[in-house]
């Protein structure tokens, strides 16, 4: 049993940075690998970026890769995730998960927050 809970959301103008934070707790497992994941109104959720719990291993989405770091705090069992150059169309409710290796897909979801880029 993993509870996530996401932070660092707010209203934002285009071209400005934003750092949102993910903490785990009470995890059950001794490793595994986090997610940030995001859902526009009306558009199905997309994949943003992941590593593993250790910091050794980081992908990101092509549509994200450059403007989007994932990074990590074990000492505060957080996630984080800085975004650049902020642009409208990055407008969305974020969500960071944890991937669940016995089952092989990301099982534990944090509740989002809220991200709006004004034009």
């Amino acid at each position: 049993q993993v509870q996530l809970v996401e932070s660092g959301g707010g209203l934002v103008q285009a071209g400005n940075s934003l750092t949102l934070s993910c903490a785990a707790s009470g995890r059950t497992f001794s490793s595994y690998r986090m997610g940030w994941f995001r859902q526009a109104p009306g558009k199905e959720r997309e994949y943003g970026a992941d590593i593993n719990w250790s910091g050794s291993s980081t992908s990101y989405a092509d549509s994200v890769k450059g403007r989007f770091t994932i990074s990590r705090n074990n000492a505060k069992n957080t996630v984080y995730l800085q975004i650049n150059s902020l642009k409208p169309e990055d407008s969305a409710v974020y969500y960071c998960a944890a991937y669940d290796t016995r089952r092989g897909k990301y099982d534990y979801w944090g509740q989002g927050t809220q991200v709006t880029v004004s034009s």
